[in-house]
């Protein structure tokens, strides 16, 4: 058995994101951050990193893509 819930392969976990649509893999029980909202429910470590993967395509912050001309 893990002892870090964000470690283990077994737990459930859901995808929350910020407002630069950055994403983690967030484990079920543990208190939300503040400024991080739901994006994804309850699923095994392995679906919702699977969906990380084909949703966060860009990995770089929301105000630099605007920075960058977008």
């Amino acid at each position: 058995m893990a002892t870090n819930p964000f470690e283990d392969p077994e737990g459930r976990y859901v995808v929350l994101a910020n407002d630069e649509g950055q994403h983690s893999l967030w484990p079920v029980g543990i208190q939300r951050p503040a400024g991080w909202t739901l994006v994804r429910d309850e699923g095994t470590k392995q679906e919702c990193a699977e969906y990380i993967e084909a949703n966060w395509t860009d990995l770089r912050p929301r105000s630099a893509v605007a920075a960058m001309g977008g």
